[in-house]
């Protein structure tokens, strides 16, 4: 899968025989020339008819060649300077303050598999079909080295890479600026994919030309943060979800990220990932080294499906960890929307034997459980049972609720403190932030300083007590304000730059140590919702509540966007109350219910209010969510319509086998007197015939399809009234907000 020609110029060729990505060592400044990455080439014994090179008039040039500006040669891990005026990958600042690099290769290792580390969240990789390209370069200036890391997956058109920076000199230097990957494409045919968004609206997805220069999605919120996710694609023109060329980037990182893509004046686009540089200075000491977080880039030619669907199947197989003490995720209800912060033992207890009786799998008692909570001015940092509301504590009613057959769940906000707690009156300078400057609060709270191991001691301590004395199956680990004033008591001045990045080390360390004390406890992270939904929490959590959001319309758009990269088995979704909390609408239990299904699959309402109708509908909704849960979990997603154009959303999940199909069809408009509407499904075995049921409606049976009717013709949404005229004046008109779920059997 990795071939290497051996000679005075080495190239190097990564292939599964979908793709390939391919550069080689330039000869004289022995960098790293890149060549090729996309669809799958041959092999050759040398690459040299894809270099490009050509006289250009006003350069600064290298060498004593007309051809020797790096300003105009791709690269694989670029610096500033020496000719070369594009944003770099790396920028080292030496002790006396130049920041001046040039970093030759030197050699390269080959491993099976691919190595891991303890510190960040990584993917895993088969000793027996994946392989790890390890390039090492070595600072001209310096004994800093560098290892570039390159693995190749057999089975998935993805390609990671990450770098390690080495200080092995008796000196220490100043790194400005460690991106984890830099690729020079040829051209600048691209249009930019991205998802933006704020608090209950995250992961919107928008898609706009390339300009000429810079233009970056990023964070600088200490956490990758509602605004923009750490995930981008550059697409042909003309790629749709079906068809044509597209590249992914996904970064593996929990903190502030940087997205950059510049474009120069000959049309090479320079794509780049990695820690945003923004407020960060690592101080590399003498024997010390950095570790970037990995990138995952996936390529498809099968348009944007083909693309999320690499993503999906890799972040399934080699990210997400299938240690939970469930055999499915459990079907749970979250007593959030239901209470708020009034409760007491008795309510709980009523609502958890409800939840048994309708079939739950889990009852999620949400926040205001410790300290002496009522509202969001207090108590973070205090996890001890609030006594007031739980008389006998969260251990005594673990157990009773664990008697009923059900399992129980915790909140948790361990990363905040308030400012009544003892925590905070002991150790007032635990928070970030400078105690002689104002600290803005967020919230009611403050952010704990994680950069400190002794405060995530602490914290650990006291979730390890309350874990350890109850019965507790699962942890909603939430987070619900951003870093705005990066100061820390802890740290040395000139580590200051450090704060961000060494916080989220210390997030991974607390969520490292609970996985590993509490393996069977089921973890699903939440940041107000999608305030930090990336592979990294993925890492250490099956799912994500990707938004506060629970609107069934709203909804549509933001696990739509959100299926760019993520598979949907990884978002927390849920039907709430009515009218919704965030926007006010009503919508009907049947459409909260199957936009939910594409999801986790949960519930956030309270059921003891319900009538016995909802009841029984509720019933029937977790039976039909646990009959196709395989199918909707371990399929491929496919996108149909978009949220963001028509009126008319629509997606489906098709089994790894295609012999299975769940098509949903939501439309959050009504019009009269409609077009007809034939919608093209995708995924199908063309030689299968179908039979076609609308859930929910009298398992109604249509006539059975064949695949390659379905994809090339359409399912069509219209019926069809000859003969019975009469039924259509008397039927009661889908409304505004209204859904539909297609089951297709081979």
């Amino acid at each position: 899968m990795i071939f290497v020609n051996e000679s005075s110029t080495p190239s190097f060729h990564l292939t599964n025989g979908k793709i390939s990505y391919i550069f080689h060592v330039l000869k004289g400044s022995k960098i790293l020339e890149h060549l090729h990455y996309g669809a799958a080439i041959r092999l050759r014994d040398n690459y040299d008819y894809l270099i490009e090179r050509e006289v250009r008039p006003s350069n600064n040039l290298y060498a004593d060649t007309h051809t020797t500006s790096l300003e105009h040669i791709k690269q694989e891990y670029p610096v500033y300077g020496t000719t070369d005026f594009r944003y770099p990958a790396i920028d080292i600042e030496y002790p006396d303050g130049d920041r001046i690099s040039h970093f030759s290769y030197t050699g390269y290792s080959l491993i099976s598999g691919k190595l891991s580390s303890d510190k960040q969240p990584m993917l895993r990789a088969n000793v027996l079909e994946d392989e790890t390209l390890i390039i090492h370069l070595k600072d001209n200036y310096s004994e800093i080295s560098i290892d570039l890391h390159y693995t190749i997956y057999k089975s998935h058109n993805v390609i990671v890479r990450r770098s390690v920076i080495h200080n092995k000199d008796a000196k220490p230097y100043k790194l400005n600026r460690a991106l984890s990957a830099s690729i020079d494409f040829s051209h600048n045919n691209f249009e930019v994919v991205h998802l933006y968004g704020a608090w209950a609206r995250e992961t919107h997805m928008e898609r706009s030309p390339l300009l000429k220069g810079v233009q970056n999605f990023s964070s600088t919120r200490g956490a990758s943060s509602h605004a923009h996710n750490p995930f981008f694609a550059l697409v042909d023109p003309n790629t749709t979800e079906q068809i044509g060329e597209a590249y992914g980037f996904s970064l593996v990182y929990s903190g502030n990220f940087l997205s950059q893509i510049e474009v120069d004046t000959y049309n090479v686009t320079r794509a780049s990932m990695g820690i945003n540089p923004y407020h960060f200075a690592w101080d590399l000491q003498p024997g010390t080294s950095f570790q970037t977080p990995e990138v995952v880039m996936a390529y498809s030619k099968d348009g944007l499906n083909g693309m999320s669907q690499q993503f999906h199947n890799v972040y399934r197989e080699h990210l997400l960890h299938n240690q939970t003490p469930f055999k499915k995720a459990p079907v749970l209800i979250n007593s959030w929307e239901a209470n708020y912060f009034d409760f007491d033992d008795a309510k709980i207890l009523e609502q958890a034997q409800l939840a048994k009786d309708l079939g739950f799998d889990l009852f999620v008692l949400d926040d205001g459980w410790f300290g002496s909570r009522d509202s969001d001015n207090g108590s973070l940092g205090n996890w001890t049972s609030d006594l007031r509301k739980i008389p006998q504590g969260i251990a005594d009613l673990s157990e009773k609720i664990q008697a009923m057959g059900i399992h129980f769940g915790l909140w948790f906000e361990p990363e905040m403190l308030s400012v009544d707690t003892p925590l905070f009156k002991a150790h007032p300078n635990w928070i970030i932030g400078n105690p002689d400057k104002n600290i803005s609060h967020g919230r009611n709270q403050f952010v704990l300083d994680f950069s400190n191991s002794d405060v995530v001691d602490n914290i650990f301590e006291q979730m390890f007590e309350v874990l350890s004395t109850s019965n507790i199956d699962y942890v909603k680990w939430d987070m619900n304000r951003y870093i705005s004033e990066p100061f820390s008591n802890f740290l040395q001045r000139h580590q200051q730059g450090e704060v961000f990045h060494r916080y989220i080390l210390g997030v991974y360390d607390l969520l490292d140590r609970i996985r590993k004390e509490f393996p069977e406890v089921f973890i699903e992270t939440c940041a107000g919702g999608g305030g930090r939904y990336d592979p990294a929490m993925l890492y250490y959590a099956n799912q994500n509540w990707i938004s506060d959001d629970t609107d069934a319309v709203e909804r549509l758009k933001i696990q739509y966007g959100a299926s760019m990269v993520y598979p949907i088995s990884t978002m927390g979704s849920h039907v709430s109350e009515i009218p919704n909390h965030q926007v006010g609408r009503i919508t009907s239990l049947k459409m909260r219910k199957d936009v939910a299904l594409f999801g986790t699959f949960g519930y956030e309402l309270d059921i003891v209010k319900l009538s016995e109708h909802d009841r029984d509908e509720i019933r029937e909704q977790i039976k039909q969510f646990n009959l196709y849960q395989t199918l909707i979990h371990q399929g491929d997603f496919y996108r149909l319509r978009s949220p963001f154009e028509i009126g008319l959303t629509a997606w489906m999940v098709v089994s790894k086998d295609k012999k299975e199909a769940l098509v949903g069809v939501f439309q959050s408009q009504a019009s009269a007197n409609p077009a007809y509407d034939r919608m093209k499904l995708a995924g199908l075995n063309t030689d299968l015939e179908y039979s076609i049921k609308e859930l929910d409606s009298d398992m109604k049976e249509f006539s059975s399809r064949y695949g390659d009717d379905l994809m090339e013709i359409g399912l069509l949404l219209n019926e069809n009234f000859t003969g019975r005229a009469d039924e259509y004046w008397g039927r009661e008109k889908p409304g505004e907000y209204n859904s539909r779920v297609f089951y297709l059997k081979a």
